[in-house]
């Protein structure tokens, strides 16, 4: 268990998510461990009695994350509420509490994955592995920096910026940091073996994750070799494949789908549908931002046009569509096969962007990252600001 906090500790600190010596991971086995010695792991240690869980993380997030995150929770009062796709599916709101007290913490964390606490940083717990905790933290720092991001665009059009509002937007716009202006060169494919296959995919996914053109968990990717689409499994971090991708034959032989990405027929649809050889879907902040931004005042569809947007929106030559995760009547399995035929990727509202692979992931990752800069320059026009 120590090996695992302190882990996750680093592996925070890798992704940007916060700075050295911050994290606090605390580990339940046989007895209760933490990543290092802090006054705070006292109090902490309480919630593990008033919670069903083996692990703890609490750290100050880095910046951009702290400076934004403290403004929306100046502005909240029991929660925060982002609308992008992965927190309305699997985080529904971000509480916060006020106090640093085991009791108001466990209370929260009893109805949610996450708990901010102003001034000090973000509580997040795993049932199974710290894995959990750093898959919600990561979360909650994406959904945040997607809030605030869209709000200050809905309110720069509006003309209603506040002061202060404008102060962290400055702050913030200081830290970003510039997306590389050329992809990296990629196995080339077409893949001639099983093993080709799954270094493939474990490369392409490290490097999705190193680019920051994926947060969390959430991304996955897939190619098609012998008639079997190897996918990315549910909740596998895509800088750790290895061991964790699924051989799914399309005839249905094989039961191995049912552990395999969430989004799995999508990404057998697109395939079908367009020919190529695989899927690689990330979740770049900017381009879901991007895909969230609609003057449409008046609207019937008024906080459902994640699922039900019925306008042909783009950004540039990319379709943006709704689209749920999973297999129901409005999941993305319906919706993102039919744009992505003939285009470089298709953008799914408050989700993400889907690239295809042809023989390879060299265009696939190009046009991810692409994609991404656009949008993100895209963004800035739209505020009038030019880095």
């Amino acid at each position: 268990m120590k090996q695992l906090v302190d882990k996750y500790a680093k592996k925070l600190v890798a992704a940007g998510l916060a700075e050295s010596g911050a994290p606090l991971v605390g580990g339940l086995d046989a007895e209760l461990v933490w990543n290092q010695r802090s006054p705070d792991s006292r109090e902490l240690g309480k919630v593990f009695n008033k919670l069903n869980i083996n692990s703890l993380l609490f750290s100050k997030p880095a910046e951009p994350y702290c400076s934004l995150i403290e403004y929306l929770v100046s502005c909240a009062d029991d929660a925060i509420y982002p609308g992008d796709c992965e927190t309305r599916t699997f985080m529904h709101d971000l509480p916060v509490v006020r106090t640093f007290d085991a009791d108001e913490i466990a209370r929260a964390l009893k109805q949610r994955k996450s708990v901010i606490i102003p001034g000090r940083g973000i509580i997040t717990w795993g049932r199974v592995s710290p894995e959990q905790a750093f898959i919600f933290y990561s979360s909650v720092c994406f959904a945040c920096f997607v809030k605030f991001f869209a709000d200050y665009l809905n309110d720069s059009r509006a003309g209603v910026v506040s002061e202060e509002q404008q102060r962290v937007f400055d702050t913030v716009f200081k830290h970003l940091e510039p997306l590389p202006e050329e992809p990296p060169v990629l196995m080339q494919g077409p893949y001639q073996s099983e093993a080709e296959v799954y270094r493939a995919l474990s490369e392409a996914g490290r490097l999705t994750v190193e680019y920051h053109l994926v947060d969390s968990f959430f991304g996955n990717i897939s190619y098609l070799y012998n008639n079997t689409l190897y996918i990315s499994q549910t909740t596998s971090s895509l800088d750790e494949l290895e061991g964790c991708i699924d051989p799914c034959p399309l005839d249905g032989s094989s039961c191995t789908s049912i552990t395999a990405s969430s989004e799995f027929t999508a990404h057998r649809e697109v395939i079908l549908r367009t020919g190529m050889k695989g899927v690689l879907h990330g979740h770049p902040r900017f381009s879901v931002i991007i895909s969230m931004d609609c003057e449409k005042e008046i609207c019937e569809f008024k906080g459902q046009c994640h699922i039900k947007c019925p306008e042909k929106r783009f950004f540039e030559d990319i379709p943006i569509v709704p689209g749920e995760v999973g297999t129901g009547p409005h999941g993305l399995c319906h919706t993102l096969p039919p744009a992505m035929k003939g285009h470089r990727g298709v953008i799914v509202y408050g989700h993400g962007l889907f690239t295809v692979a042809r023989d390879d992931f060299n265009e696939a990752f190009a046009n991810l990252l692409a994609i991404e800069r656009g949008c993100r320059d895209e963004y800035f026009k739209r505020v009038g600001r030019h880095r």
